[in-house]
């Protein structure tokens, strides 16, 4: 094996100074510029959401939301433990489905409220609201909920909106949008009580749940203003605009009326069924640089972890990646038997991949996103932590129930243990306030992690050096000679090949680091795809390849203890230099960190019940995912 070159390293923390080896805290190392890391979660369901309140989510409200967040204790919604978050949050986003807000909440505790519809149209909607009582009382909701969504493509490859398998909204309820106002603004209210400045920060927000032939489409909605903007509109959900142009048109019309500023996030492009990050429209037209643009102004950043499933790779999509596949969620949320299959457009580094591409053909990459995680729990408590995970759903919070699941009948389809605690937002931001976070998510100086506080910081540039990556001033020399995070390089006038200083830390209270990898895409002169994994360091002064992986970190579970030849490490720093660069090629760069191996909350659950045996992964190694950098060739 080779040698690793003097500019390709990595050092732990014994091998630093004493300042540096003494720093344990996700502060120490990366804090000495201006902009904070600050952890969030932005895509939080409360019993606001049809789908949350139907699977015994009846009271966690936003701002019971809002409390856990903050570190206060709460009621568990379903099992009324006190319980209390293990490390409180910097930033919360309470995201309701737009689609029927609040109005399942309403029928079951509230009589009338409904205008006046004819005799026959108020005969049916009082038959559904009996209906929704029943399943709600009898715990059958989840059926009722999968019985609504629609079914698998008729005509496969065709615009999956029109496609005749998909049915229209059912309006049996009739016109319930002063219902769904008015839970808006409880919506925005409990935000605004929640924001502090400084401390906590709030945002308001939505969930825009277009999921055509159960192909999932969402969008997080998210505004870093008040509530006197947030008030002057209804959020727009699929009733309103099945397609994610019609979402785009909608923010940009309301933005222009109400001042109001938007991104919208995508989520779960891994059952998207291929169309999320697709190299066509929805409506199958070819991607111009007009589309481009749009999509990019209102979606720079992407949910790329979370509890149904991680988005970054698959095995199927990148075969020479031994840590592609993590956590996934091979089940679609529709009915029907159409086995899951993995698509080009489902997962995010083969998105980045096709947006060198379609940059290429059109000169505008659709495709340059950021990345977060978030947990898309419904349970109003954003659990991204194994040892305290309070389950997708209400009914999924007790280890009893998560081995038989909610979604569907035993044996068949998702349950709580098919789904891992994850994820969280991590933003490099000026503050901790809405326009800053906000700004940040714009230039993507964000990553995201599967759940642990990991550090993690990186600036490309032409001309770094060991003193930049070991400097006090780390991050100053980072913006002064490169660029972060969501950045973009030129080629320079000498044509060297880009270089990365990064530097990561591991969560004080959860495992050290074992590796970090610099995951590269690039497209070659023959308008192919590439990617290529590098180890650029790793803990435990482990030899690394000059190109390539090192192999998996050995753990195993023995007496209920983890056993692993490997210690880890606090800290873990690398300066890189691409080896295989040609400045002719389009390329992105982006950081993979992973933690040593440590309990799945299955594995905890199977110690509670004391089960002596567990179909499910024993461990699981956290980690956590940068914003790409670009790298683009003079044309």
């Amino acid at each position: 094996m080779e040698k690793t070159p003097l500019f390709r390293h990595a050092k732990t923390a014994s091998m630093l100074c004493l300042s540096l080896a003494l720093a344990t805290q996700s502060s120490s190392l990366l804090a000495n510029s201006e902009r904070e890391l600050l952890w969030g979660d932005t895509h939080l369901h409360s019993s606001y959401s049809f789908d949350a309140y139907l699977n015994q989510n009846k009271t966690a409200d936003p701002d019971t939301a809002y409390r856990w967040a903050q570190g206060q204790w709460i009621m568990h919604p379903y099992t009324k433990a006190r319980i209390r978050i293990n490390t409180p949050l910097d930033f919360l986003v309470v995201s309701d489905h737009a689609e029927l807000m609040g109005v399942l909440k309403y029928i079951n505790e509230n009589d009338g409220g409904f205008p006046d519809e004819g005799i026959w149209k108020n005969f049916k909607r009082w038959f559904s609201i009996k209906v929704i009582r029943s399943a709600i009382a009898d715990g059958t909701g989840v059926e009722l909920f999968l019985d609504a969504l629609p079914v698998k493509l008729n005509n496969p490859g065709e615009d999956p909106v029109i496609d005749p398998g998909n049915p229209a909204p059912n309006d049996t309820l009739g016109d319930t949008s002063n219902i769904e106002i008015q839970t808006w603004h409880a919506i925005v209210d409990s935000a605004e009580r929640h924001n502090k400045p400084g401390e906590f920060t709030t945002f308001t927000g939505w969930e825009w749940s277009s999921i055509p032939a159960g192909a999932n489409l969402h969008r997080i909605v998210i505004s870093p203003n008040g509530g006197e903007q947030a008030k002057q509109y209804k959020p727009f959900s699929f009733i309103d605009g099945p397609y994610p142009e019609d979402l785009w048109n909608w923010l940009e019309k309301t933005q222009k009326e109400t001042g109001a500023e938007f991104i919208a996030i995508p989520h779960n492009s891994n059952i998207s069924k291929g169309y999320m990050f697709d190299d066509k429209t929805l409506d199958r037209k070819p991607i111009t640089a007009e589309y481009a643009n749009t999509r990019m102004q209102w979606e720079p950043i992407v949910e790329v972890t979370q509890i149904k499933g991680d988005s970054e790779a698959h095995p199927s999509l990148s075969p020479e990646d031994q840590f592609a596949g993590f956590e996934p969620f091979n089940h679609y949320l529709q009915t029907g038997e159409e086995a899951y299959k993995a698509r080009p457009g489902d997962y995010v580094r083969t998105a980045l991949g096709r947006g060198l591409k379609l940059e290429e053909q059109t000169g505008v990459n659709p495709y340059k996103f950021g990345m977060i995680g978030s947990t898309d729990a419904h349970t109003g408590i954003a659990s991204a932590e194994e040892e305290n995970f309070w389950g997708k759903m209400a009914y999924d919070s007790i280890p009893e129930n998560k081995a038989g699941g909610t979604f569907s009948d035993e044996g068949s389809g998702p349950k709580g243990w098919d789904m891992a605690a994850q994820g969280l937002a991590a933003v490099w931001a000026d503050n901790n306030d809405r326009q800053s976070i906000f700004q940040a998510m714009r230039r993507k100086e964000t990553y995201a992690s599967t759940g642990p506080r990991m550090s993690l910081r990186f600036f490309a540039g032409w001309d770094f050096n060991e003193e930049d990556l070991h400097a006090e001033d780390f991050a100053d020399r980072g913006y002064a000679s490169g660029v972060p995070m969501g950045g973009d390089l030129y080629q320079n006038g000498d044509a060297k090949a880009p270089q990365l200083i990064i530097r990561a830390s591991m969560d004080p209270i959860t495992r050290p680091l074992e590796r970090i990898e610099v995951i590269k895409g690039w497209l070659d002169s023959d308008g192919n795809n590439h990617e290529q994994i590098y180890t650029v360091a790793a803990s435990d002064q482990r030899e690394l390849p000059a190109s390539g992986q090192i192999a998996a970190a050995e753990a195993e579970l023995k007496d209920g203890k983890i056993i692993s030849p490997l210690k880890g490490a606090k800290e873990l720093l690398a300066l890189w230099q691409d080896p295989d660069f040609d400045p002719s090629q389009r390329a992105f760069y982006y950081v993979r960190l992973l933690q040593m191996p440590s309990k799945r909350h299955s594995t905890l659950d199977a110690e509670a019940l004391q089960l002596k045996e567990s179909n499910y992964p024993k461990l699981i190694q956290e980690r956590a995912y940068s914003s790409p950098v670009w790298y683009n060739p003079k044309s």
